[in-house]
């Protein structure tokens, strides 16, 4: 498995909050092993005190791209890397599943970690792979969703490094709004030109009399 594959875990839990409109999903044991995806063995080990657990582990994660968001490389990696000696992990050399045409182990990367709990566990590869992903692609490849009031996070893969929101539908939804915006711009300007046009000849019409 690909240490890159490891950072969506920092995305899954960050955007299992909207902050802006008061929605929480992690709410239950049930919620927090969704959060480990196909890891059902890791998932088990999950219990309701996680719970808070998780919570705390996602604020951090998520001042983490808020600081990357905002511009702070410095304090993101500060962050990050007080997560990363808090969360360790070992790196393991590892071929199971996949195999090449020969039927040979196909190696890979694999983050062993040790847990004491499930959230200890959970928060280790996610920090390791958004550390990966800062340090492979940059701290601005982190980024939180400019269409308001969305603020979920996002992992900017793009080649140009133009990706500013966490989702088509957030794209669509900033691009419909901005179209109107210009519309009501233009509608007010042309309204106040044409009170201006008005007024001056009205000031024409009195100044013949």
């Amino acid at each position: 498995m690909e240490l890159a594959y490891y950072s969506d875990y920092a995305v899954r839990l960050v955007n299992s909050e909207d902050p802006a409109r008061g929605k929480d999903s992690l709410t239950s044991v049930e919620a927090v092993r969704d959060l480990f995806g196909g890891s059902q063995e890791a998932a088990r080990r999950a219990t309701d005190g996680d719970v808070t657990r998780f919570r705390s582990v996602r604020a951090r994660l998520r001042a983490v791209f808020e600081a990357a968001d905002q511009g702070d490389e410095a304090l993101a990696v500060n962050l990050l890397n007080a997560l990363l000696l808090e969360f360790p992990v070992s790196p393991q050399i590892s071929g199971h599943d996949f195999r090449d045409d020969d039927g040979r182990p196909l190696w890979h990367m694999h983050l062993a970690d040790h847990p004491s709990n499930a959230t200890a566990g959970y928060a280790a590869i996610a920090a390791m792979g958004l550390a990966f992903h800062l340090t492979e692609y940059g701290v601005d490849r982190l980024g939180l969703c400019e269409a308001s009031p969305c603020r979920n996070a996002y992992l900017d893969t793009s080649t140009n490094r133009s990706r500013r929101y966490c989702s088509d539908r957030c794209a669509t939804r900033a691009n419909v709004a901005a179209y109107r915006a210009r519309k009501r711009l233009e509608a007010d300007r042309s309204a106040k030109t044409g009170r201006t046009a008005d007024s001056a000849q009205r000031a024409t019409a009195n100044g013949e009399r």
